[in-house]
C-alpha cells in the first residue's frame, strides 16, 4: 500500500543547506545567490546583548542569534512571538502603522515562523505560519498566510529546468492544438508575437531549437535563487505561496494557492489577485487583475489583461488588454483586445487574432471531427460569434466575421471579411453576407476601433498593435473577396442562361466584373454561390453581393487614397505634378502576417526566421528589437501597401492618373466618409427607434434617462465634428492639387 515518504533530519539543519552540496559552486556558500539578489542597500549588523534580551522577553526564539542580523535602526520591541531559523536579516523597524485600503497594522514581525529570509525597512509580517527563503522589500505587508516558501529549484513559472533536473519537469504551454504539437515554453516578457512565431512555424526545426535556446539563455540554471516580494506589496489572508516572484506594489488578498509563477507589478502597472484564486505554472504581466475564484494553469497573461469570476485559463496565452470572465479557455493563443464573458462560454484549441468578443453560450471548437484531439480553429481579427454559436474544428474565419446564432455542424472556411454568416434552416443553406458591418453596424465597427486604442494601457509598447479595421490584412482580404465575388457572380449569371457553356475562369470573372461594375440589377436576382466555405454538400449562398462589392471597392479606395494624401502631407508635396512624381511606377500588394496583433509583411517574417536560424539574431531581446524596428517602419510599409491596393483597384499605374481622375477620387473619398458617418449615426439610432427596444420604457424621457439621449452620444458627436474637419481639409487639398 503506498505511503507518504516522510524524511527525517537533525533539528539544527532547519534553515541551512538550502543548496545541496553537488550544486554548490566551489568557494561559495549557500547564500551567494541570495546576496546577489538582495539589492536593498541595507547594512546589516549582529545583535547586541540588550536586543537579544528584548527579543527573548518578547517570546522570540532563534537557533543561533549570531545568524540574526539587523540594521542600525532595528527596534527589537517590534518583534514578538516569532521563531527564527537560519540566517535572517531585518532592516529598519519604526513604531508606526502601515495602512492599505481598509487594512491598518503595526510595523514589525509577529506570530510567525521565519526561515532564512531577508527583510527591507518597516515591514509587517504577522501570523505567517511558515515563511522560508524569501527576500522581502521595504514597507511590505504580509498578514495571515499559511505557507510562503521557495525551493532551491524554483523557476518562477519560466519553462526552464535547473541543475540535476530531468526534462520531464519542464513546463510547456500547449497552444492552439490539444495534441501538444504547437507547444511553447513560457517565459517572463513573452509577447504575443513570440508565442505566435513559436507555435506557428513548427515545421522549421532549427527555428524551434533556437527558440528553446533563447529561453534557456535568459535564466541561469543554478539552484538556490530566493523568492522575492517587491516594495509596498500587500499580501493578506492567503493560504499557499510557493516558488513565487512578486514585483512591487502588488496586492494579493484571499488567494488559495499561488505556485511556480512570476507576478509582474510596478510602475508599468500594479497587479492585483483576489479571493479564491488558484494560479500555478505561469507568468502574470504588469497591471493584471485576477479575481473571484479564477483558475490559471500553464499560462501567460500579458500586461493589463484580466481573469474574473471563476474563469479558467489552461495551457493558454492571453494577450494584453484582454478580459476573460466566467468561462473556460483551453489550449488557446489569444491576441490583444479580446473580450470573453458569461458563465457558459467555452473556447478551446484556438488561435484568436484579437479585437474579438465571444458571446454567451458559444462553444468554439468544442467537438472533435477526427479520431484525435488535434483540431484547431483560426479566428481572424474582429471575430464575433452570436449567442449560443457552436463551431467545430477545423475552421477558419476572415477578419471581422460575425456568426449568427446557430449550430454549425461542419468545418467552415469563411473567406470574405466583414461578413455576417447565418443558417437558413428551412432551405438548408449557409448564408454569407459580405460587408455586413459596413451595411448595418458601422457604429460598432468604428467605435470598437477607437475603444481599443483608448484602452491600450501598455507602458512598454514593444509591438505596434493595429486596431484600425482598414489595414493591410483586411484590405488584402477585401481585394481577394472582390475577385471571389466577380467569379461567383459570373458563374451564377452563366448558369442562369445556359448550364453547359464552358469558359475559362478569367472569362467568367470578367462577366461577373462587368455586371457588378455596371450595377446591373440582374445581380440581385441571381443565386450567387460560394465555394469552399463549408465542408458540406449544402449550398453556400451570398446575399447583397452588389452592395458588398461596391462597398469593398470604396473601402480600398478610401484606404489607398488616405495613404496617398498622408504621404503627400509628410513630404510637403505642393502640387499635382509633385504628387505624381511621388507615386511609384510599380507596386506590389504583398502578403502580411498578423504577428500577435502587429501587422508585418510576410517577407520580413521570412527574413527574421533566416536571421534566427543563422545565428544573426541570438535572443528574444533581439527579436523584440525587430518588432520595434518593424513598428517604426510600419507607416511607410502601410503607405506602400495603400498605393499598391489603390493601383490594383483602379487597374492601372498610379503614375497614369490625371487631375480629373484624381478629383473624382477625392470626391469618392468624401462621399464614402459621409455615408460612413451617417451609418454610424443610423446604426445607433436603431436602438432608439426599434419598438421592441423602446417597449420596456413607459416614456421617451425614461428611456433617455436610462440609456442617454442619442444626440448626446459623445462618439457620434465626435464623428460629426471630424467629418466637418475632414471636408474642409479635402477642400483645401482639391484646391492645392487642381
Amino acid at each position: 500500500m503506498p505511503q507518504n515518504k516522510i524524511y527525517k533530519s537533525p533539528m539544527n539543519s532547519l534553515g541551512y543547506g538550502f543548496i545541496d552540496a553537488p550544486y554548490l559552486p566551489k568557494g561559495k556558500d549557500e547564500y551567494h545567490l541570495r546576496n546577489i539578489q538582495n539589492r536593498n542597500g541595507i547594512n546589516y549588523r549582529q545583535l547586541n546583548a540588550y536586543e537579544i534580551e528584548v527579543l527573548v522577553r518578547n517570546r522570540n526564539t532563534s537557533d543561533d542569534w549570531n545568524k540574526f542580523l539587523v540594521s542600525d535602526l532595528f527596534n527589537p520591541e517590534l518583534v514578538k512571538n516569532c521563531k527564527f531559523y537560519g540566517l535572517v536579516r531585518i532592516g529598519k523597524l519604526e513604531p508606526i502603522c502601515l495602512g492599505f485600503s481598509d487594512l491598518k497594522v503595526p510595523v514589525g514581525l509577529y506570530n510567525s515562523t521565519i526561515i532564512s529570509c531577508d527583510f527591507g525597512d518597516n515591514v509587517v509580517i504577522d501570523n505567517v505560519h511558515y515563511l522560508a527563503h524569501y527576500i522581502i522589500g521595504s514597507e511590505v505587508l504580509i498578514t495571515n498566510v499559511d505557507e510562503m516558501v521557495t525551493t532551491n529549484h524554483s523557476k518562477f513559472g519560466n519553462g526552464i529546468i535547473k541543475e540535476g533536473e530531468s526534462e520531464d519537469v519542464r513546463i510547456w504551454m500547449e497552444l492552439c492544438n490539444e495534441n501538444t504539437g504547437r507547444k511553447v515554453l513560457p517565459f517572463v516578457g513573452m509577447l504575443s508575437g513570440d508565442a505566435f512565431l513559436w507555435s506557428k512555424y513548427k515545421d522549421d526545426e532549427v527555428l524551434q531549437e533556437q527558440f528553446k535556446t533563447f529561453t534557456a539563455k535568459q535564466f541561469k540554471p543554478n539552484r538556490g535563487y530566493y523568492g522575492k516580494v517587491g516594495d509596498r506589496t500587500v499580501i493578506k489572508n492567503t493560504r499557499i505561496i510557493k516558488d513565487v516572484w512578486i514585483g512591487s506594489d502588488a496586492y494579493i488578498k484571499g488567494a488559495n494557492k499561488l505556485k511556480n509563477i512570476t507576478i509582474n507589478s510596478g510602475p508599468e502597472g500594479t497587479t492585483q489577485i483576489g479571493e479564491g484564486c488558484e494560479i500555478v505554472n505561469g507568468i502574470v504581466g504588469f497591471g493584471c487583475r485576477l479575481f473571484y475564484g479564477i483558475k490559471a494553469v500553464r499560462f501567460v497573461m500579458a500586461d493589463h489583461s484580466q481573469l474574473k469570476y471563476g474563469a479558467r485559463l489552461i495551457n493558454s496565452y492571453l494577450g494584453p488588454n484582454a478580459t476573460i470572465s466566467c468561462c473556460e479557455v483551453l489550449n488557446s493563443l489569444i491576441f490583444p483586445a479580446h473580450e470573453q464573458h458569461h458563465n457558459n462560454s467555452f473556447l478551446c484549441a484556438a488561435l484568436v487574432m484579437g479585437q474579438s468578443n465571444i458571446a454567451a453560450g458559444a462553444t468554439i471548437g468544442s467537438n472533435h471531427n477526427s479520431r484525435g484531439a488535434d483540431g484547431e480553429v483560426v479566428l481572424g481579427r474582429g471575430f464575433w460569434p452570436g449567442l449560443c454559436v457552436s463551431i467545430k474544428h477545423n475552421s477558419k474565419f476572415a477578419s471581422f466575421t460575425i456568426l449568427a446564432k446557430g449550430d454549425y455542424p461542419t468545418e467552415l472556411n469563411i473567406q470574405t471579411p466583414f461578413s455576417l454568416v447565418s443558417i437558413d434552416n428551412s432551405n438548408d443553406q449557409l448564408i454569407v453576407m459580405p460587408g455586413y458591418w459596413f451595411l448595418y453596424n458601422m457604429y460598432a465597427l468604428a467605435r470598437n476601433a477607437w475603444k481599443y486604442v483608448d484602452r491600450d494601457k501598455r507602458t512598454e509598447r514593444i509591438q505596434h498593435i493595429e486596431y484600425d479595421f482598414l489595414a493591410p490584412d483586411t484590405i488584402n482580404e477585401i481585394l481577394g473577396s472582390i475577385k471571389l465575388l466577380e467569379l461567383a457572380t459570373g458563374k451564377a449569371y452563366q448558369l442562369s442562361l445556359y448550364k453547359d457553356k464552358k469558359t475559362t475562369e478569367e472569362e467568367t470573372r470578367a462577366i461577373g466584373r462587368n455586371l457588378l461594375k455596371t450595377r446591373n440589377k440582374i445581380v440581385d436576382q441571381l443565386e450567387i454561390l460560394g465555394e469552399g466555405f463549408e465542408n458540406s454538400k449544402r449550398k453556400v449562398v451570398f446575399r447583397k453581393v452588389l452592395k458588398a462589392y461596391h462597398i469593398f471597392e470604396e473601402m480600398v479606395l478610401l484606404y489607398g487614397m488616405t495613404e496617398v494624401l498622408k504621404t503627400a502631407k509628410e513630404k510637403s508635396i505642393k502640387n499635382f505634378e509633385g504628387l505624381i512624381d511621388m507615386l511609384p511606377a510599380k507596386t506590389n500588394c504583398n502578403n502580411w502576417i498578423n504577428l500577435g496583433g502587429q501587422l508585418i509583411p510576410e517577407s520580413e517574417i521570412l527574413s527574421l526566421r533566416k536571421k534566427i536560424n543563422s545565428n544573426k539574431i541570438k535572443s528574444w531581446d533581439e527579436i523584440h528589437v525587430f518588432y520595434e524596428t518593424m513598428g517604426k517602419a510600419y507607416p511607410a510599409q502601410r503607405a506602400a501597401h495603400g498605393f499598391a491596393a489603390l493601383s490594383e483597384l483602379l487597374g492601372t499605374s498610379l503614375k497614369k492618373i490625371n487631375k480629373q481622375q484624381f478629383n473624382s477620387l477625392l470626391d469618392a473619398m468624401i462621399s464614402t466618409k459621409e455615408w460612413m458617418a451617417k451609418g454610424i449615426h443610423d446604426s445607433k439610432a436603431k436602438d432608439y427607434s426599434n419598438p421592441y427596444r423602446k417597449m420596456v420604457y413607459d416614456t421617451t424621457a425614461e428611456m433617455n434617462a436610462v440609456v442617454g439621449r442619442l444626440e448626446d452620444n459623445s462618439f457620434i458627436k465626435d464623428q460629426v465634428a471630424e467629418l466637418k474637419i475632414y471636408k474642409k481639409e479635402m477642400a483645401v487639398i482639391k484646391k492645392q492639387f487642381s
